[in-house]
């Protein structure tokens, strides 16, 4: 099987065919988004409301697709495939691996939801709910679980089958796009110039992503800040949280994934737990878990209703549920990749179905948990008088996070452990960003080694100046919007590569052949490839 990775160890860094075009391409679409913010964020959001307008049923029915092939793809004969040789043991514990892929699949983004889009959903209710009512806050807390439901997940994970079976079965040396499809187009295209184009693709998407998500979880700690030492919130703040937040990372990065993600990871878990227990036992503990009660019933009640709204008959005028939703799930196919191969990168030793199912379900019960805690914190102040939120959430959604935490006893300490954990969140996301990007762009051979930690500094330093530059001049409103379009390409790859696990493993027979047996001593490879 043909590669020009194959035999060689390279001696660059980095594959420049697919990085510096990447890199090119972002810095030559930021420009004029940083010149002309306004402009290019009218044109981009008319761009995408076009998209909305045309295609939000295809972009629902697409998540609701997905998690069927997950479902399927677990419990099929499929499922019991091992990434990685019959008789290996994975590399982390259920609890280190969930941590891990709850650390990367939610991030600080679950903090800023939980508390802030209970109020957003309940000034613009669906089905002509009345606003501000007792059922706007039940569709907004339930509609907070909804965003970390199973399609978002299984958006996030269906395409690291493939990219786990090139890696850890058939051991090639490059864990990427192109790679993975070569099953369906061949040699030719895979090493040609139909690759890299796809390879490219991905790095874009990656790129602009994650400076947006740089440029946007920032915010979760600068408001803070803002509220704990009473000071304004300036770019000379969002400058130092940004350096501290690196600092730590690039220490991350030098530990390893062993030393420094899986660590932060599961540090995180019992930090965000007992911030919970915390919460529960200092503010309106019992009204939280009634309300979570009430909540969990009425997303069951109301989950089709959620999976399924397009509002084609326009009952009750535009809301947000219509509206974020398609956002939502497109925002969240341009992170699919990263997601996917990030989870193949850490999932050797893991079948298929314990990848796709902990994906699906650990983040979720975590998030969950968080929306019950700050949500149902958020909207006891709320419905007791002590913060108008639904008032706060139109200036500034950021703005009723701080407003919230301060109304607690102890509220220092509260804010402070709040600090800390997003930013164990933001490093830990930033830290798997990276550690994916130079798996992805590296020239190591990825099945047998770690991705350089050279690379790893560069590609933070590049997406943490490209976030300063557009937070500092303008230009990442339009980039975060050209995020969600660049979403629509890598659906077609999601779908592909989907089929091109199947097809593998197919002609493989790797469920017969790569399965676990009951005697250890019957764990080997017995096909060729």
């Amino acid at each position: 099987m043909g590669s020009e990775y194959q035999g060689k160890r390279k001696k660059r860094l980095v594959d420049y065919k697919i990085f510096l075009p990447a890199i090119l391409i972002i810095i030559a679409i930021s420009i004029p988004f940083a010149f002309y913010e306004d402009e290019s964020t009218a044109l981009l959001n008319g761009i995408f409301a076009m998209i909305v307008d045309m295609f939000s049923w295809g972009y629902i029915w697409y998540a609701v697709i997905l998690v069927g092939a997950g479902i399927w793809l677990s419990f099929s004969k499929y499922g019991n495939v091992v990434l990685g040789e019959p008789g290996e043991k994975p590399r982390f514990t259920l609890f280190e691996y969930a941590s891990i892929l709850v650390a990367m699949g939610l991030g600080s983004t679950i903090m800023r939801t939980g508390m802030t889009e209970w109020a957003e959903v309940a000034v613009s209710p669906p089905f002509g709910v009345e606003v501000g009512s007792p059922e706007a806050l039940l569709w907004g807390n339930a509609y907070g679980m909804f965003m970390w439901s199973v399609q978002v997940f299984a958006i996030f994970v269906m395409a690291a089958p493939a990219m786990g079976y090139i890696l850890h079965v058939r051991k090639r040396p490059v864990m990427r796009i192109s790679e993975a499809l070569r099953v369906l187009f061949g040699d030719k295209f895979t090493d040609g110039i139909g690759g890299k184009i796809l390879d490219i693709i991905f790095l874009i998407s990656i790129l602009a992503g994650a400076a947006v998500t740089l440029g946007l979880g920032t915010p979760i700690v600068t408001y803070n800040l803002s509220e704990l030492f009473n000071i304004e919130i300036t770019f000379g703040l969002t400058l130092m949280v940004t350096i501290i937040w690196v600092l730590f990372f690039t220490m991350s990065a030098y530990l390893g994934i062993e030393r420094g993600i899986k660590r932060l990871s599961t540090l995180n878990m019992y930090l965000a737990g007992a911030f919970a227990i915390f919460v529960l036992l200092i503010g309106p503990g019992i009204f939280i878990l009634n309300f979570f009660t009430d909540t969990v019933g009425f997303l069951f009640s109301h989950y089709m209703d959620m999976s399924f709204h397009t509002n084609s008959l326009n009952i009750g005028g535009e809301n947000r549920i219509e509206s974020n939703t398609v956002f939502w799930f497109a925002y969240s196919a341009t992170w699919a990749m990263l997601h996917s191969v990030f989870a193949a990168k850490v999932s050797r030793g893991r079948t298929i179905r314990e990848m796709i199912i902990t994906y699906m379900l650990a983040p979720l019960a975590v998030s969950w948990i968080a929306t019950a805690v700050l949500g149902g914190l958020g909207i006891h102040r709320h419905i007791t008088g002590q913060v108008d939120a639904l008032a706060i959430v139109q200036e500034d959604a950021m703005a009723l996070i701080p407003e919230i935490l301060s109304t607690l006893p102890l509220s220092t300490i509260v804010l402070v452990a709040f600090i800390v954990i997003a930013m164990i969140f933001m490093i830990t996301t930033l830290d798997s960003t990276t550690y994916t990007i130079a798996s992805y762009a590296g020239t190591e051979n990825m099945s047998r080694v770690e991705p350089s930690k050279h690379l790893r500094l560069i590609v933070a330093a590049i997406i943490t100046l490209l976030a300063l530059v557009l937070m500092r001049i303008g230009g990442l409103a339009p980039l975060e919007v050209l995020s969600g379009i660049m979403g629509i390409p890598i659906i077609v790859l999601q779908f592909l590569t989907i089929y091109a696990a199947k097809k593998m493993m197919d002609e493989d027979q790797a469920w017969l052949h790569n399965v676990r047996d009951k005697n250890p001593r019957n764990n080997r490879r017995k096909y060729r490839y």
